[in-house]
């Protein structure tokens, strides 16, 4: 099964509370949220990885 990376856009005027990123090919072992956007509002610096 894939790996996957729940993350939550913290930016108060986002709408999206959170979102799955599902990897369908090998990812680098470095690569961290700050590589993507919110799918909703584009920013980058509201993202966090959420730790289960």
């Amino acid at each position: 099964m894939p790996a996957t990376m729940e993350v939550r856009c913290t930016d108060t005027d986002c709408e999206l509370d959170m979102f799955e990123l599902h990897y369908t090919y090998d990812m680098p072992d470095d690569v961290t949220v700050e590589e993507f956007t919110c799918p909703y509002c584009g920013t980058t610096a509201g993202l966090e990885e959420i730790e289960l």
